[in-house]
């Protein structure tokens, strides 16, 4: 009977969690994303219309397309690619929010066993 009450309580308490996910709020505006890579932590700051981003890393400035193909997931496209891998789009998913940060899973389109995960934090709108 015990079990029982506690299966019932843990699946109450897990029911009642639900992830935030206000994706229109983070689909326009300015953002830092800070990644580690290595010992070195790098960041970039990016500038983000509902159709244009316009990314700056280490001092470089890249255009890419933005196209939404719902609230919460986008496909990205680089407007000038400099090589056969800038090429490729890249898949983007906002996962959940929280006040002024998303987190996000991203990858090549089609590339769904090399995902990575990233935090984003909305410094303007």
């Amino acid at each position: 009977m015990r079990i029982f009450l506690y299966s019932l309580l843990f699946i109450g308490f897990v029911g009642c969690y639900s992830t935030e996910r206000d994706c229109e709020k983070f689909q326009t505006g300015t953002f830092e994303f800070t990644s580690i890579i290595g010992k070195d932590t790098i960041t970039s700051t990016f500038k983000r219309t509902k159709t244009l981003e316009i990314d700056t890393f280490k001092g470089i400035t890249d255009s890419a397309s933005v196209r939404w193909v719902s609230d919460c997931e986008c496909i990205v496209q680089k407007l000038n690619p400099q090589s056969l891998f800038d090429k490729k789009s890249i898949q983007m998913k906002i996962l959940s929010t929280n006040d002024n940060q998303y987190t996000f899973e991203y990858s090549l389109v089609g590339n769904t066993k090399n995902k990575q995960r990233g935090v984003a934090v909305k410094i303007s709108d």
